[in-house]
């Protein structure tokens, strides 16, 4: 699940650093400072093994952000409540999503550490996480 490249790239992230795991819609080419692909991958999977090997910054409340739904948009975003099962086996004392405006969100990711673009096909699966102390 995890490729050497991005493996890499977790090590090489320090405190507070931020990494986006984004859906196959994200402009992550056009968003990314570092850009790994994990195209066959869906962000459910690959941020399960993430959080296998990096924990939370626990000194930021707001360590996982997701992109909210644009106004207007009666998009009901189901993946979200995959994410929160997923962060609580990793971190059982997460509290809440910080909601992102989706420009800010891709303004946020152009400073993140690397971009992960998977092949996620669901709506508003893009998650950002900043990774804490080893």
């Amino acid at each position: 699940m995890i490729s050497p490249e991005l493996l890499a790239l977790l090590s090489a992230m320090g405190h507070g650093d931020e990494l986006v795991i984004a859906d196959g819609n994200f402009p992550a080419a056009s968003s990314a400072r570092r850009l790994v692909r994990s195209d066959g991958h869906p962000v459910p999977e690959i941020l399960d093994a993430v959080l296998s090997l990096i924990p939370l910054d626990q000194y930021d409340e707001q360590h996982v952000a997701l992109m909210e739904v644009v106004p207007g948009d009666p998009a009901k975003p189901e993946i979200w409540e995959t994410f929160r099962t997923i962060i609580k086996r990793h971190e059982p004392e997460f509290g809440e999503f910080a909601m992102i405006e989706r420009f800010a969100f891709y303004e946020r990711a152009k400073r993140a550490f690397a971009v992960v673009a998977t092949g996620e096909t669901s709506l508003y699966a893009n998650v950002i996480v900043k990774k804490g102390v080893l």
